[in-house]
C-alpha cells in the first residue's frame, strides 16, 4: 500500500453507522475525517426478524450521503462491514443490494468471529506494545464480542447474540426502569454469556479492555461526574444503575456526559457489562481508544504490527510532520548510542528511548528556534505517539528537555545513573554534531566511575576542533552545578 493514501472504513452497526476516513503513512492511520449517524437498524427488525421498511430507508439514506463522500475512492482502499443486525436480518439480500449502489462499495456481512478479530485489531492499534495477555469486551446494539490477544495476537475470539439495544428493547419495554428489570436482564445476560467461561477464564489475561459501544457511553458519564479516570469498575457501574433508578425512566435520566442518542440503550448495556463482570471476575477495563473501523482500516493498509516498528513509525511521523532534519538527527542519534554503549559496555533496551527522543530532539524548531527544546519536549508529552506508553513519552520528553541548557530543570531525572548516562550522551552527541556533519569518533573515550564522568580526548583533538572544545568545557561547567561532574581529559 502507498504512504499517504486515503482509506476508508464503514461500520454498519446496529445502532450506528459510521465513516472514518484515515490517511496512511509511515505504518501509521491519521484520522482524516469521521462521520457517525443514529441509525437504530437494531430496532427495526420485526418479529420475524425482518428489517422494516422504515429501518431499510433510515440505512440507505445514510449510505446514500456516505457514497457522496467517498466518491472517487479507489474499490481497494474502501470496505464496508456490517455486523449483528443484518447477520440476523432475514431480508438482508434485499437491504444490501440496495445499499451497495447506494454506497458505491460492495458491503461484507462478517460474522461475528471475523468482528471480534477485527475489533482486537483496532484496539490494539491504539496502545502501547506491550507483551501483556489482553481481554477485549465490545458491547455492541445486538452482540457482545469477547477477544483474548497476547500482545497484537488474538488467540481466542467469541461473539454472543446479546447487545445494548435488543436488551434495553427485551427488558425495559418503553423505557421504564425498574430494580426488577435490571436484575433480570442481569439474569438473561449471564445465562447467555455463561459460556464464555469455557474460553475466557479469571487469570487468562493481565489487563482488561472494553471497547466502543456501551463502554464509550459508560466511561464518558463516570468521567463527566468525576467517578473515573479512564476506566469503568463496579463501583461506577454500580453508582451508574443507582442514577438510573432513580431516573426512573429513560426520558428523565439527567447526567452530566450522557449524550441523547445514547440514553434508550444505557440501561441493556449496563446489564450486560455488570453481568460480565460477575461472571468472569473483573474488576475494572480500561477504556479502549480503538475500535471495528480502526482494524478495518488496518487490514485494508496491510500494516503489521511487529513489536517495535509501530515506534519506530511514529517517531519517523512526528519527524516528517515537524520537517525534522533527519540527516541531522540521525548523526547525533547514532553518536548517543555510540557515547551510551561506552558508559554502559552493551546495548540496553531503554536505549531505544535515546534513539528515539535523538532522532526527533528538535521537533520544536519548526515552532520556536530560540527555546525550541522546551518545545520539543511538549510536543513528545502531548502527541500521543502510537505504540508509546505514557512513562515512554515522558521519558523521551525529559531527554529532549535536557539536551541543551541548564541541567536544574531535569535535575530528578538525573538523580539516578541511567538518567544522567542518557542525558549526558545525548548531550555530547549534539555537541559532537554541531557542526549538521557526522562527527571523527575515533579516539574519544567516555567513562564512569561512580558520580563521575571522565571524556578522554586523543592528541590534537581541541586544536582540530575549537568550537567543539568551547562548547565541552561549557558542559564540564553545567555537570559540575549538579551530583555529578564531567571531566576532559586530553592525551
Amino acid at each position: 500500500m502507498p504512504h499517504a493514501m486515503n482509506l476508508a472504513a464503514i461500520d454498519l452497526g446496529s445502532n450506528s453507522f459510521r465513516l472514518e476516513i484515515g490517511s496512511f503513512e509511515h505504518l501509521q492511520i491519521q484520522r482524516v475525517e469521521y462521520i457517525k449517524e443514529t441509525v437504530r437498524q437494531g430496532n427495526g427488525l420485526d418479529d420475524e426478524r425482518n428489517l422494516t421498511p422504515e429501518a431499510m430507508e433510515r440505512g440507505w439514506a445514510c449510505l446514500a450521503r456516505f457514497g457522496e463522500r467517498l466518491r472517487g475512492f479507489a474499490p481497494e482502499c474502501v470496505r464496508a462491514v456490517a455486523t449483528q443486525t443484518l447477520r440476523e436480518a432475514r431480508n438482508r439480500e434485499a437491504f444490501v443490494q440496495r445499499a451497495n449502489e447506494l454506497l458505491g462499495f460492495p458491503i461484507d456481512v462478517i460474522s461475528g468471529e471475523e468482528e471480534a478479530r477485527l475489533i482486537y485489531r483496532g484496539v490494539v492499534s491504539q496502545l502501547p506494545m506491550t507483551d501483556e495477555r489482553r481481554l477485549v469486551m465490545d458491547i455492541g446494539g445486538r452482540s457482545t464480542e469477547f477477544v483474548l490477544g497476547h500482545g497484537v495476537q488474538a488467540e481466542a475470539l467469541a461473539s454472543y447474540r446479546i447487545g445494548s439495544v435488543a436488551w434495553s428493547m427485551r427488558y425495559f419495554p418503553q423505557g421504564v426502569l425498574t430494580a426488577e428489570a435490571f436484575a433480570n436482564a442481569e439474569l438473561a445476560a449471564r445465562a447467555v454469556l455463561d459460556e464464555a467461561l469455557d474460553t475466557f477464564r479469571p487469570g487468562s489475561w493481565d489487563r482488561a479492555y472494553a471497547s466502543a459501544g456501551t463502554a464509550n457511553a459508560v466511561g464518558e458519564v463516570l468521567i463527566a461526574n468525576g467517578r473515573s479516570q479512564g476506566v469503568i469498575d463496579r463501583d461506577g457501574l454500580d453508582w451508574l444503575q443507582q442514577q438510573l433508578l432513580r431516573a426512573q425512566h429513560v426520558d428523565r435520566i439527567r447526567l452530566d456526559g450522557m449524550r441523547e442518542d445514547r440514553r434508550p440503550m444505557l440501561a441493556g448495556g449496563i446489564s450486560i457489562m455488570r453481568a460480565a463482570f460477575d461472571l468472569l471476575g473483573i474488576d475494572q477495563m480500561q477504556i479502549a481508544q480503538g475500535a471495528l473501523r480502526q482494524g478495518v482500516l488496518h487490514d485494508l493498509a496491510d500494516a503489521d504490527l511487529p513489536t517495535g516498528d509501530l515506534r519506530t513509525a511514529s517517531i519517523h511521523a512526528l519527524a516528517h510532520r515537524f520537517a525534522v532534519d533527519t540527516a541531522h538527527a540521525r548523526h547525533v542519534a547514532d553518536t548517543a548510542l555510540h557515547l551510551a554503549r561506552e558508559l554502559t559496555g552493551t546495548a540496553q533496551p531503554q536505549q531505544h528511548l535515546l534513539e528515539w527522543a535523538a532522532l526527533v530532539h528538535e521537533t520544536g524548531q519548526r515552532i520556536n528556534r530560540s527555546n525550541y527544546h522546551r518545545h520539543s519536549a511538549y510536543i513528545l508529552q502531548q502527541c500521543g505517539a502510537k505504540g508509546f506508553s505514557e512513562a515512554e513519552l515522558q521519558q523521551m520528553s525529559l531527554l529532549a528537555l535536557g539536551h541543551r541548557g541548564k541541567l536544574k530543570k531535569v535535575e530528578d531525572f538525573i538523580a539516578q545513573a541511567p538518567g544522567a548516562m542518557e542525558l549526558l550522551a545525548l548531550r555530547l552527541a549534539v555537541i559532537f554534531c554541531h557542526a549538521r556533519q557526522a562527527p571523527m569518533l575515533q579516539g574519544l573515550q567516555l567513562s564512569r566511575r561512580g558520580t563521575d564522568f571522565t571524556l578522554r580526548l586523543p592528541t590534537g583533538w581541541s586544536q582540530q576542533f575549537p568550537q567543539s572544545a568551547h562548547l565541552l568545557a561549557e558542559e564540564v561547567d553545567a555537570w559540575s552545578k549538579t551530583s555529578w561532574k564531567l571531566q576532559l581529559v586530553l592525551d
